[in-house]
Parts: C-alpha cells; structure tokens; sequence
C-alpha cells in the first residue's frame, strides 16, 4: 500500500543514472504479473540514449505539426528531441500480435499489469516513474527508434528516473463511489 499512495507521474528527473540493476530488478518484478493461459506476452525494450533521442524526434514531429510557425515547430521537435535524449531511462513495453481477440485482449492487459507492477517496484525502490501511451506508439518511426518488430505492438513507455520533484496527489474519487456490492 506504501508504494500505491507513494506512486506519482514524474515528470522532471535528476541526472542520476539508472543502473542496469536497477532496470533488471523493475523487470524481474514485472514479468510476476498474473497473465492468463501464461501467455506471457510482454517484450521489454530499454532504451539507450541514441534510441531516446530517436524516439523524441519521431515524437517532436509529430507535436511540430500542430505548430504552424515554422520556426516555432522546428524548436519544438528539437526540445523534445532533447527532453527525450535526456531522460535517465526508457522502458517500452511490447506484446506480440494476436490474431484472436480474446487473447489479444488479455495480453494487453497482462502487459498493463505488467506496467504497473513496474511502476509500484519503481516507487518502492525510490525512483519516479511516467507512463507514456497513445497514438505515436504505432508511428512507424517510433516502433523503429524502439526497435519493435512487425509482430509486436508498443502498449507503452516507462520514463524511470529518480525524481527532481514530486507532484502532489491528485483528487480521486473514492472507491466507494465506484463501487456496487451486487448481493
């Protein structure tokens, strides 16, 4: 419970290094996630700084299209190009393509628990951690600058670092306003 309350997304890290120890141990921890027919779905990717900077530059494009300055698109794709290059470390989170939808459902979330369960062992050892998702995981130069094959889907990016500040909790509903005890 320590960790759960403890956990935030970081957004801001220091330079200290994450050790390959380290990276290993938040894996070690993730592939204890519970996965249906033991599936085992997930992939890791750490990323080196080369791969980062690669990624951030897919990832500055993309926001630079939003930009219609030329000029002001061109320094956005640089400074997250940058922020990325920077970044202590990087874990992308794969899972094989399924054809069968039931399975491909319970792969992706074997792998989201997967995530979690790095995010949590990150916490508990003192590292801050941001999770990254949406559309530019199926950018074909992101999955390039990753590394990930044709035969796997990027679920998500783990930014792990030891945070430079930590925000404050964020309101959440209570569980007891989710919750329906069905008799």
């Amino acid at each position: 419970m320590d960790a759960i309350t403890a956990r935030r997304s970081i957004k801001r890290f220091t330079d200290r290094a994450v050790t390959r120890e380290e990276i290993e141990r938040l894996l070690d921890g993730a592939v204890l996630a519970p996965n249906h027919r033991m599936t085992e779905p997930w992939r890791f990717y750490v990323l080196g700084e080369t791969a980062r900077r690669e990624y951030g530059r897919v990832l500055g494009g993309r926001k630079a299209r939003k930009v219609e300055d030329p000029e002001a698109a061109a320094a956005v794709q640089r400074k997250v190009e940058e922020e990325n290059a920077a970044l202590p470390a990087v874990i992308a989170v794969a899972i094989r393509r399924v054809e069968n939808p039931e399975i491909r459902e319970e792969d992706y979330a074997a792998a989201m628990m997967a995530v979690q369960n790095i995010l949590l062992a990150a916490t508990a050892m003192g590292l801050g951690t941001h999770i990254k998702t949406g559309a530019v995981m199926d950018d074909p130069g992101a999955r390039a600058a990753v590394g990930v094959s044709d035969a796997e889907r990027i679920v998500a990016l783990i930014n792990v670092g030891e945070a430079a500040e930590v925000p404050a909790v964020k309101p959440r509903t209570g569980a007891r306003e989710r919750t329906v005890w069905v008799p």
